[in-house]
């Protein structure tokens, strides 16, 4: 829309408020040789922008390569893992603890030497004494003696405790041959064996939001952040195992649905691949019929604790072209129905006991209904 010399002599001295070009005169005023006319919300302060608040904008900044939109941050503030995620688990035995000493268990081997009496000795350097699954190992004169949970010295100490009743000076040295035998084991069971390169495994997320793991079993994941799994699954293994880490990986989404109803040419389900919202989803049924009420389409919700909310979106003005910057074209999200009825809701209680009470909500596809709202 062309403007008057006067009216934009304040743009003019100052080049056109979209771009900076400056501004040149023209057959009907004084214009933008780069912009069109248009309408930004950020200018409306806060209301809804209408079209007589058009100006000048430079809606070509990035000519052909801004195709993808431009850059802005994540879509989420953080993603809940929920049933259906498949989460790639990633094992890294990193021989490394972070506190304590290292205590022994079921699987390691150690060798035992006495100075003192060489019948004594158990195991060797090549082929340590193993520590039975009880977490007990046999030795001379002793029989059986509990060495899981104890330290190299802990373990050297107890023997050289007990020999002092054969023996006034025992001597007992103990050598630890091959530790840390479970993170082997539970790396063995993802599926690698060779040095330190990191193994993977993927699993789905069930119905119950448990994952099952080697070496832990169930571990609760519906509702936690990639770092808050990291950070319990770490945790769990460091109760049972040194120096084995994982790291998660989000590796496929569980679908993500909303339910298009009412009087749209194709009602139904329909995947979310992307953020969509209410006009691309009506969009995405293939369009509203000619009998469609725009005015008052019907978004039902469940909220965090399961209640159930809803709002009502004037969509006929964008959908005309008679609102450039419509608030009531909100972001759906997964499970949201959206109806858009034949005609006007005046009773709106009746309306949700009609789609819910009376079942209506569970058919898919949907191919209209009626309202009862006094003939008119």
């Amino acid at each position: 829309m062309a403007q008057t010399p006067a009216e934009h002599q304040s743009i003019t001295a100052h080049g056109c408020q979209g771009c900076g070009t400056t501004m040149v005169a023209g057959p009907q005023g004084y214009g933008c040789p780069k912009c069109m006319m248009g309408v930004d919300c950020a200018t409306a302060c806060g209301n809804e922008a209408r079209w007589q608040d058009m100006r000048p904008m430079n809606f070509d900044a990035y000519g052909p390569g801004g195709y993808a939109g431009p850059a802005r941050l994540q879509h989420l503030a953080r993603y809940h893992i929920r049933p259906g995620d498949q989460i790639q688990v990633v094992y890294l035995v990193t021989r490394r603890q972070e506190n304590g000493q290292y205590r022994l268990m079921p699987g390691d081997q150690v060798s035992i030497e006495s100075i003192a009496d060489g019948d004594l000795n158990r195991g060797s350097l090549e082929n340590g004494l193993l520590i039975q699954p009880d977490g007990s190992i046999t030795v001379r004169l002793l029989g059986q003696v509990q060495a899981a949970g104890l330290t190299v010295q802990g373990l050297r100490a107890l023997l050289e405790r007990e020999y002092k009743a054969f023996y006034d000076d025992p001597s007992i040295d103990v050598t630890p041959v091959r530790t840390n035998t479970l993170a082997e084991d539970i790396r063995a069971a993802v599926g690698g064996l060779g040095g330190l390169a990191a193994q993977s495994l993927t699993v789905t997320v069930m119905p119950d939001g448990q994952i099952r793991l080697p070496g832990i079993g169930g571990v609760n994941v519906q509702g936690f952040t990639l770092s808050q799994l990291k950070r319990e699954v770490n945790l769990r293994y460091a109760e049972v195992v040194v120096g084995l880490e994982i790291e998660p990986i989000l590796a496929v989404q569980a679908p993500h649905f909303v339910y298009v109803l009412g009087q749209v040419a194709t009602p139904g389900r329909i995947e979310m691949t992307a953020p969509t919202t209410a006009i691309g989803a009506i969009a995405t049924a293939g369009g509203h019929l000619a009998g469609g009420n725009l005015r008052q389409v019907v978004i039902f919700r469940r909220a965090e604790d399961w209640r159930l909310v809803s709002t009502m979106l004037d969509l006929q003005g964008a959908i005309r072209g008679k609102r450039p910057t419509p608030a009531d074209e909100i972001w759906l999200r997964d499970g949201d129905v959206v109806i858009v009825p034949e005609r006007p809701i005046l009773l709106f209680d009746q309306f949700v006991a009609q789609v819910f009470t009376n079942g209506i909500y569970g058919v898919v596809p949907f191919q209209g209904f009626q309202i009862d709202n006094g003939g008119n």
